[in-house]
């Protein structure tokens, strides 16, 4: 296990300047979408270094220099699951931590607890996530916004999260000796690990959404 929490907080260090990084590139080049200038950085915290490498490919306002207009449909699928990550990792991220300290079981279970009370938050701040740009691109009818919010990130959400407790279970459950505590780094690795997994599951489901019209591109 040594070795296991030294490999983990190298991630979790890479994955903290990562997501700085982002941050302070997001304030010399503000995003078009508000909500993205805090979603990009979050996405970083997760995916280190690789974080960066897509958000300066996709995600900066110059990404598209060169006299291209539009990104092709596989990067502006990938963009929009970076904005539902970004509400689901923050979510997850802060409950984690509060569903150990209260000690919130599900049938006696704490993992089940942390599936149930992380997929609460991740719901609440996805819908959040959503309903800012939505009204800022003119929805001036609060529950109109919030049942398309809900429209469109329902689906990609749920897959999200599917993905994410898929590997959290695996984990805790087969490849580690025993759970670990929350303020442990192999718990946080272990997180960024089942959120990359989370955005390959969201994927198809993001797709599926924007080709039925029930969610745009990015």
């Amino acid at each position: 296990m040594a070795t296991l929490t030294a490999i983990s907080w190298v991630f979790i260090v890479l994955g903290l300047l990562t997501g700085l990084a982002i941050l302070v590139d997001v304030r010399r080049h503000p995003q078009p979408m508000s909500v993205m200038n805090i979603t990009w950085p979050i996405n970083g915290l997760y995916a280190p270094i690789f974080g960066w490498w897509v958000y300066k490919g996709l995600g900066r306002p110059d990404a598209l220099a060169g006299g291209h207009t539009h990104k092709p449909k596989w990067q502006s699928v990938a963009v929009s699951v970076t904005h539902c990550s970004g509400g689901c990792v923050s979510g997850d991220s802060i409950a984690a931590p509060i569903v150990s300290a209260v000690g919130f079981t599900v049938l006696g279970s704490l993992l089940l607890g942390h599936f149930v009370g992380e997929f609460i938050a991740a719901y609440l701040f996805g819908i959040l996530f959503q309903i800012l740009p939505i009204m800022s691109m003119g929805e001036t009818n609060p529950f109109k916004a919030l049942m398309n919010a809900i429209k469109a990130d329902t689906l990609s959400l749920v897959a999200f999260e599917i993905g994410m407790f898929g590997w959290i279970a695996f984990s805790f459950l087969v490849l580690l000796p025993h759970e670990p505590e929350v303020t442990s780094p192999v718990f946080w690795f272990m997180m960024q690990i089942a959120m990359i997994v989370g955005f390959l599951t969201a994927y198809p489901a993001n797709w599926y959404l924007v080709k039925v019209g029930i969610k745009h591109g990015m």
